[in-house]
């Protein structure tokens, strides 16, 4: 891991209700499981901008973050806001195609912090 400053602030997404949906996914993991997801958010948080294979581009501003998990492959999605990672929604994938609902609840969340 670099040494020097990192290139993006990573922040929570927060709902109207004061509640951070990822923090909460991320707590309910064991901590090695957690240490696996902390560190890729870190690979890319100082060394953006990045791609494939730890970093895929869904749609405009909209990323996702590729972790391999034991028990799969956990995604956080997330946008930025200048140099500002907000980490929008998180899931481990189960099939081949991602649900549509995953996507839709991320460009929600995307659209209420660019236009909230």
């Amino acid at each position: 891991m670099p040494d020097d400053e990192p290139v993006l602030e990573v922040r929570f997404y927060r709902t109207a209700q004061d509640r951070e949906p990822v923090r909460d996914w991320l707590k309910a993991f064991p901590r090695e499981v957690r240490k696996i997801i902390g560190e890729d958010l870190k690979t890319v948080q100082y060394g953006w901008p990045l791609g494939m294979p730890l970093v895929r581009k869904m749609a405009a501003n909209l990323w996702e973050v590729r972790s391999r998990i034991p028990n799969g492959i956990a995604r956080v999605r997330c946008t930025t806001v200048g140099e500002v990672m907000v980490l929008l929604h998180g899931f481990v994938k189960k099939s081949q195609k991602t649900p549509k609902s995953d996507l839709q609840l991320a460009a929600q969340r995307m659209k209420e912090i660019k236009h909230g």
